[in-house]
């Protein structure tokens, strides 16, 4: 056991020791989201009732800052360490594929909670947010951490390069995550687009972690549940299975 949280140890300290990159500044870029969208559309958008656009808009940047920056976390921190060479270390450790998971996945979703709890933190500057049902919030905040850091142990390992990084988090994180209603409600879209973001698995993260907010969301939280809690544990299972194997990292 003790090799998974020395593992784990290392992890945190490396995103840690370049907090301000790390952590401090996707507070700011949430903050300057918040900033900007509040100002610009506070009396021109109405969501829900009796909730201003500016509240709406914390519980959406809150979880869009866990989720990428849980990704950003497993990611990076395994195409750093194939580019360096330092993987090799790691290999040459009785560590199972399982401890590497557990270490991985765990440091992101710290890195990740981290992140939104200062997004949230800052928010009370510009509205004070709601806590209608904070168990389902909680759930939401776990259950998305952990899969887009799962999610990016798989970018990592089929990731060659920082390049190939970058790109599969451009066109594929950060579209779908802008995309799931962070910044509007999915029910005031148009019949076509409401019906192309109901595919979109981020929509569920968003809107159930939403619905710990405000008690009201754009589908059924037990839905949002069961999709969240079904793709987590597929690609969780995926990423376990590349590691098992050593894809990419072993020759």
């Amino acid at each position: 056991m003790s090799g998974w949280r020395m593992l784990f140890y290392k992890e945190i300290l490396r995103f840690w020791k370049v907090g301000f990159q790390t952590v401090a500044a996707p507070v700011i870029t949430s903050m300057l989201y918040l900033l900007i969208f509040g100002h610009v559309l506070e009396d021109h958008v109405k969501v829900y009732d009796r909730i201003s656009y500016t509240t709406f808009l914390v519980p959406g940047l809150v979880m869009m800052s866990v989720l990428q920056n849980a990704f950003a976390n497993s990611s990076s921190s395994l195409v750093q360490s194939k580019i360096m060479g330092s993987l090799v270390f790691q290999l040459l450790t009785p560590l199972s594929h399982l401890a590497w998971f557990v270490a991985y996945v765990g440091s992101s979703v710290v890195r990740g909670l981290a992140v939104g709890l200062g997004v949230l933190a800052g928010s009370f500057y510009f509205a004070t947010p709601q806590f209608a049902a904070p168990l389902w919030i909680l759930v939401f905040a776990l259950l998305g951490a952990t899969l887009l850091a799962s999610l990016g142990i798989i970018a990592g390992l089929w990731a060659d390069k920082f390049d190939q990084m970058a790109s599969f988090q451009n066109f594929i994180i950060v579209p779908m995550t802008f995309l799931s209603g962070v910044f509007y409600s999915v029910g005031s879209l148009p019949p076509f687009w409401k019906a192309v973001s109901l595919f979109n698995p981020f929509f569920y993260m968003i809107d159930g972690f939403r619905h710990g907010f405000f008690g009201q969301s754009d589908a059924s939280p037990w839905l949002s549940l069961a999709i969240v809690g079904s793709a987590c544990l597929c690609v969780s299972l995926l990423a376990l299975h590349l590691l098992r194997i050593g894809y990419k990292i072993r020759t």
